[in-house]
């Protein structure tokens, strides 16, 4: 482990969990990877940035279902004007009224305001005028936050997007396009507000713009959220990190994915970055930790052989186009060797967050399965779920599916799927089934 530091960005680090030891002849390396970011208070990665080295916009769902009932659009008004007063002074921020169009509500002319307590005001203004009316097309949403995000010279820009509905007056593809077009140039927390709107819908342009996504089933809670939501929002300090894996010949990576505190697939992200090296990105950062899984294909070797399998270096792009300045770096060994005891272990932390990302995989399956009339798929995934959550002490989520299913035994994850389900409840398990809890130490 290896930490590199400059006074204008937080200091990183990289530990490394693994059992190196592999017996003759198997080929797998498994690692986890903690990435640690601490010292707050820096700006926004870049040197002599200040609070304006961020910029935000806010995209509220306008169409006429946020009508049903009359209180979903007075407490998205409320929640904006929360998160609005939450902006820090120096913060360039913008407000979308989002509808089968994008609008925008403040400031307007095609650019973001900075923040400070007129503008504020004005902006708080400004949201007395939205009317919900029209439809939805969240890819128009998103292209104008892009269009806005970019007219403000910042390291850090950012995204919250809260809907209500379906994504309905536009094609999958269109909004497709719009994420492949926005992805790496901003991040963005998502809502779904209420339970008409779609889980994988959401969750899925939250995860392809390196955000959050939850459910806040009852307008009411929206205030809250959206607050804590910007306050996490500000407190990022540096934008663009990699996690760059370099490997040797002969070596394949099988997979890289976080694992905490969600589940999130990084594979198909890889950037190519020189000879035997790849980026994956990881969005920004602020005073946290995160876990990746790596796993890499070696060439089988005799026992007393060892070999690095991957060099993981965490990466930041230079500001004038030169060489990413690396923050800090981490080995991924393999070692072969005769002694059972020592190659059949697992390692803990591999152990726990594979369980994780089974655990996140059949709660999907076995919701699927419920809405598709398939039970008995149903009844055994989601006891299965119940089983590693158990297992693997995460409550919440143990909390979560005891409102879809009637426990009858954790130890063998027997269940019985219940009559009747709030869509609330199913909704929260869906959105939610990627949260992870992180190894007790």
């Amino acid at each position: 482990m290896a930490n590199f530091s400059k006074s204008h960005v937080p200091q990183f680090t990289a530990e490394v969990y693994q059992n190196e030891y592999l017996p003759e002849g198997a080929g797998e390396v498994n690692a986890i990877v903690t990435v640690t970011s601490t010292g707050g208070g820096t700006t926004g990665g870049r040197p002599g940035a200040g609070a304006s080295s961020a910029a935000v916009v806010i995209m509220v769902d306008c169409s006429g279902s946020m009508d049903y009932p009359p209180t979903k659009m007075r407490n998205a008004r409320e929640a904006t004007a929360a998160a609005i007063d939450t902006i820090r002074d120096g913060v360039a921020f913008a407000v979308v009224a989002g509808t089968h169009k994008a609008e925008e509500v403040y400031p307007g002319n095609g650019r973001t305001a900075i923040a400070d307590p007129a503008t504020r005001e004005q902006a708080k203004q400004a949201l007395r005028k939205l009317k919900p009316s029209g439809g939805t097309a969240i890819g128009t949403w998103l292209r104008l936050a892009d269009r806005l995000l970019s007219s403000a010279d910042v390291a850090i820009r950012h995204g919250i997007l809260l809907t209500d509905g379906r994504n309905e007056h536009e094609t999958p593809e269109e909004l497709r396009a719009a994420l492949d077009g926005c992805a790496g140039r901003f991040t963005c927390d998502c809502r779904g507000v209420g339970t008409d709107w779609e889980v994988k819908e959401v969750t899925g342009i939250a995860s392809a713009l390196l955000g959050s996504a939850d459910i806040v089933a009852d307008p009411s809670g929206l205030e809250a959220d959206f607050r804590q939501m910007m306050e996490t929002a500000m407190g990022k300090e540096v934008a663009d990190v990699s996690l760059r894996l370099w490997t040797p010949q002969g070596t394949r990576i099988k997979y890289v994915k976080q694992v905490a505190p969600t589940v999130e697939e990084l594979t198909d992200r890889r950037v190519e970055a020189g000879p035997r090296a790849g980026d994956y990105p990881t969005g920004s950062w602020g005073d946290e930790s995160r876990d990746y899984h790596v796993c890499v294909e070696v060439p089988a070797a005799g026992v007393g052989q060892e070999m690095l399998a991957a060099r993981v270096s965490l990466v930041l792009p230079s500001a004038d186009g030169g060489a990413p300045e690396v923050l800090s770096q981490g080995l991924v060994r393999a070692v072969w060797t005769d002694d059972m005891a020592a190659s059949t272990k697992i390692n803990a932390q591999v152990a726990h967050y594979t369980g994780q990302a089974e655990l996140a995989q059949v709660i999907q399956q076995g919701l699927e399965a419920r809405k598709a009339g398939d039970l008995d798929t149903a009844t055994s995934k989601l006891g299965r779920a119940v089983q590693l959550a158990a297992e693997s002490g995460n409550e919440d989520t143990a909390k979560l599916l005891a409102k879809v299913v009637d426990v009858v035994d954790v130890a063998t994850g027997t269940v019985r799927l219940k009559q009747k389900v709030a869509d609330a409840d199913e909704m929260t398990l869906e959105t939610r089934s990627t949260k992870t809890v992180r190894v007790k130490k």
